[in-house]
């Protein structure tokens, strides 16, 4: 949808206002302590019950489903702030930024209605179940299969890497429907349910000793017809579309934002403003690149050159930002907490997957050299 008038600069001011107002409640309530990667760790279904109470889940989707019909760039300066302070996002994140557009730009109109307003309402969380063991980063190398029995479907592989997956009660889950053509064929993106028999769950234990990666096991999951997002056969052509709501989002320049603040308060007292300026330029640039691509979005674009770009650039961003803290705060990274220390700690420890999530670089510069090859 084109912006509208609602999201003019001085209604964009407004709902930044909102939004930091909100955090601000929350932060001097001692309700949550900020972290970096907190889109992906920090789990609060109050507070995205708060955050549904002020209408800004599924800012962007039509009424009829709950949505505000806001523009894209309204939803752009609230993820922005919820990034920037450090919230406690994991909760709704994957079904508001990624899964929410898919069925609304896919799915029909019942599995809309079905969906979305619990979403919008935060009543409900969603997994990704994409990635799977032995397929690198080549999505297309799905073996979780898909078969049709009557009016369902059965599903049977496994998944990796699915964040929040134990805490979810619904996943949205890319699957084989047909081994018959080549690889990038045949594909199918599902709803399946977290609850049902046949879904097994094993934790991932990461480094800091938490809890939010997991192995995820489907032996013949039911899956009803009208779950399935979009055309039988056609998974690969949405999700790649569907990726650049993943790519192009200010997680991916963001995550580490809260170290920034500390870098920035250490330029304030005259120590490494020059280094501390160069971050602070390169994230400028890098939110233009993010404000075009929700503008291209809000032209009903499915902008996935430029989302892979972005991606690129701020993974590189974020890596030299926990390094240049690393170099020059002088703090030695803690485990989860209050504090610079943990900070540091949560970024440093998140820093090798900046490159490898959502699409590693080499897959990110395949991505950008197609789009950009004639014909």
């Amino acid at each position: 949808m084109a912006a509208s008038q609602q999201d003019d600069p001085e209604a964009l001011a407004e709902l930044r206002a909102t939004v930091r107002g909100l955090v601000e409640r929350w932060r001097e309530a001692g309700r949550y302590t900020p972290r970096a990667d907190a889109w992906l760790r920090g789990y609060d279904r109050e507070f995205t019950t708060a955050l549904a109470d002020a209408g800004l889940i599924g800012l962007t989707w039509p009424a009829r489903v709950g949505g505000a019909e806001r523009s894209n760039l309204a939803r752009l300066v609230v993820t922005e702030e919820l990034l920037r302070a450090g919230a406690p996002v994991a909760a709704h994140w994957f079904a508001d930024r990624q899964i929410g557009p898919a069925i609304l730009r896919e799915g029909t109109t019942e599995l809309q209605q079905e969906f979305l307003p619990r979403i919008v309402a935060g009543e409900l969380t969603f997994c990704l179940c994409m990635s799977e063991t032995e397929a690198g980063s080549d999505l297309a190398a799905v073996r979780t299969r898909a078969v049709h029995d009557g009016d369902d479907w059965r599903i049977s592989g496994t998944k990796i890497w699915t964040s929040q997956a134990h805490r979810s009660e619904y996943a949205y889950v890319l699957a084989r429907t047909d081994a018959g053509g080549e690889k990038h064929e045949g594909l199918t993106e599902f709803v399946l349910d977290m609850g049902a028999d046949g879904v097994e769950v094993r934790p991932i234990i990461d480094l800091q000793g938490e809890h939010h990666f997991n192995e995820v096991v489907f032996d013949q999951v039911t899956v009803p017809d009208r779950w399935v997002i979009g055309t039988v056969g056609n998974g690969w052509t949405q999700v790649t579309e569907q990726l650049a709501f993943e790519r192009g989002g200010p997680e991916r320049v963001l995550s580490t934002y809260p170290l920034l603040e500390v870098l920035l308060t250490h330029a304030a007292d005259g120590r490494d403003v020059e280094v501390v300026g160069q971050l602070v330029s390169r994230l400028l640039s890098l939110r233009s690149m993010l404000w075009d691509i929700a503008l291209a979005m809000d032209r009903g674009a499915a902008p996935v050159k430029e989302a892979a770009m972005a991606k690129q650039l701020g993974n590189a961003f974020e890596h030299d930002l926990a390094e240049t803290a690393r170099y020059l705060l002088g703090e030695v990274p803690t485990p989860p907490g209050p504090g610079t220390s943990a900070l540091l700690g949560d970024a440093l420890l998140a820093s090798p997957g900046f490159s490898i999530r959502g699409g590693t670089s080499e897959v990110l510069g395949t991505v950008i050299a197609r789009e950009e090859l004639p014909g």
